[in-house]
């Protein structure tokens, strides 16, 4: 069997951003009356959509973040995006090798995903077919984002393959009844992470996207044999 589409997050595995996010993200919190270090932010909230993870926070708080926040927040990502992220290595390559159609689906906003897709080139190898978590009911771990991008891709969720760096993608992708891939190549990526997402049901892992196309195809091999 060939994968008819594939379907990428984005941060972590187009872009390698989560260690600058989860940094702005706990330098804002804590400003805010809410202290949290960045391995705090990466063990509670990565692969959860901003939403989600404001609505935890304020359930602790006893109150809602205020507007200054959100402001706040977009303004530190954005600026730590324009000067330091970069896209994944090899990711341009592994993209021009995969004949598949591609999509992004991202617990992130389509503001965000314009600022650090198109900041690193990638932007425009996807659009129009990005997907942010804003446009559904429930960001991952539920499957909502994943159907929603196979629903717009015209695709059969059987032929989908995703690619994830977290543990809420690979449980979204899995309940979408998708075949998912498990990315720890990104500068986040602790020892032990592979092993992590194999556990969360990861087809298979892989730390290099020059690996990429060939383990597509290898996976498809496998699930066709099986």
């Amino acid at each position: 069997m060939t994968f008819d589409l594939v379907i990428f997050d984005c941060d972590g595995v187009l872009v390698d951003s989560e260690k600058i996010s989860c940094r702005a993200h706990a330098d804002v919190l804590s400003r805010h009356g809410y202290p949290i270090t960045a391995d705090d932010v990466f063990q509670r909230f990565l692969g959860r959509s901003t939403r989600q993870a404001n609505l935890e926070i304020e359930a602790e708080l006893g109150r809602s973040l205020p507007d200054a926040y959100h402001g706040e927040l977009q303004d530190e990502l954005f600026r730590a995006f324009t000067a330091d992220l970069e896209a994944v290595p090899h990711i341009g390559d592994a993209l021009d090798r995969i004949s598949a159609a591609i999509c992004v689906a991202s617990s992130g906003s389509q503001q965000r995903m314009r600022v650090s897709l198109g900041g690193t080139g990638l932007y425009d190898r996807f659009a129009p077919n990005i997907f942010s978590a804003a446009q559904v009911g429930n960001g991952k771990p539920a499957p909502d984002l994943f159907l929603f991008a196979a629903e717009q891709m015209k695709m059969s969720v059987e032929r989908c393959i995703v690619v994830e760096d977290s543990v809420p993608g690979i449980t979204g992708a899995r309940a979408a009844g998708m075949t998912v891939l498990g990315f720890h190549g990104g500068s986040h990526c602790r020892p032990g992470h592979a092993a992590t997402l194999s556990a969360a049901g990861a087809a298979a892992t892989f730390a290099d996207m020059r690996q990429l196309p060939d383990l597509i195809e290898r996976i498809g091999d496998a699930v066709t044999a099986g």
